[in-house]
């Protein structure tokens, strides 16, 4: 196996004195696309900006390539870049934005070929688009001429923090299959941030999970926000709408969060399950079935309420039933399944 791209070690970042990024240990390996996923202000914008070497940490030390860099090293400055949510282009066409990295690096010659090639691959027609000038792009248009100034550079290491969010759903199907051509065209390693689970779950390698700033797990969990009201006994709940509720053990705080392994939540056919499995139960719709990437296991999406919670399927459920969309079924877990951060 290669070195890491990436080896970040006691990783610590703070504003106005507060942590909003405690990384102890996170390695990246070259070629990969690693997904990051979690709320608002779990940190993965900061995270991603210190990867690109345009901020840096407090505390920590974060190695490219084997070796530590800092920010706008020379050493990565023309190997790592980022593209944000909010598109940024110069005031000028938009085949001098894309040329203005191949300039600052010390390219010479006649970029046309290569303006051409990277506006294809955004799905804009270089005819068309590379005289244009910032202004008269829509925000689909302006994310893409935005990509294709990255992806002219080749890098070896392409960052996306939310690259879809703001644009149409075209641009949005145009950016994804762009930015996975980076590592099928010449081995770029990306590293993505979205809200997007099922994009993320199908095409990474990896899926970290950030939640105040820290990792908090991999793959794909279940991560359930409060406040959460007190019922009977020791149990408390989170109305979820439609008149179900999502119960868990005391939480630490009204507010905290709760965490579910997809493993650890039983699926049953609608009125199957009953209170003999000594489990919650709560009622719910499957709204999406999906494979891992690697290794072949099913997940199913199960609508409740406003909650969408991943169950992974286990052969004996689908032995005990027929599982499609639209499918009503009933969830089943354990109180002690439940765990807090």
């Amino acid at each position: 196996m290669s070195d890491p791209i990436y080896q970040i070690t006691n990783l610590i970042h703070r504003y106005n004195r507060q942590p909003v990024v405690e990384i102890d240990r996170l390695a990246i390996e070259p070629a990969t696309i690693t997904g990051l996923v979690g709320p608002n202000g779990s940190g993965k914008s900061t995270l991603l900006k210190m990867m690109a070497f345009i901020m840096r940490p407090t505390d920590g030390i974060i190695c490219f390539n084997g070796k530590p860099a800092l920010p706008f090293d020379e050493a990565v400055r023309s190997q790592v870049t980022l593209l944000t949510q909010e598109p940024y282009l110069m005031k000028r066409t938009v085949f001098n934005n894309i040329t203005y990295g191949l300039k600052v690096r010390g390219d010479r010659g006649d970029w046309t070929r290569q303006v051409h090639a990277a506006l294809t691959l955004v799905g804009l027609d270089p005819e068309r688009f590379s005289r244009r000038y910032w202004n008269e792009l829509s925000g689909g248009e302006a994310q893409r001429v935005a990509l294709a100034a990255r992806l002219v550079l080749q890098p070896r290491v392409l960052l996306l923090d939310e690259p879809t969010a703001s644009v149409d759903a075209a641009s949005s199907e145009l950016i994804r299959a762009a930015s996975l051509g980076a590592r099928g065209e010449w081995g770029a390693t990306l590293v993505i941030a979205s809200h997007d689970r099922e994009w993320l779950y199908e095409v990474c390698d990896e899926v970290i999970h950030l939640f105040k700033g820290k990792i908090v797990g991999t793959g794909r969990s279940n991560m359930i926000f409060g406040p959460w009201s007190a019922e009977h006994g020791d149990r408390h709940f989170k109305l979820l709408g439609d008149g179900k509720r999502f119960v868990v053990s005391p939480p630490p705080k009204a507010d905290s969060t709760a965490f579910i392994d997809p493993g650890a939540i039983r699926l049953f056919a609608r009125g199957e399950a009953t209170s003999q499995t000594r489990r919650i139960l709560v009622d719910g719709t499957v709204t999406r079935l999906s494979l891992q990437k690697d290794g072949g296991t099913l997940y199913a999406d199960v609508r409740i309420g406003a909650l969408t919670l991943v169950v992974r399927v286990d052969e004996s459920h689908l032995a005990a039933m027929t599982l499609h969309r639209g499918w009503p079924v009933t969830l089943a877990y354990r109180l002690n399944d439940i765990h807090w951060k």
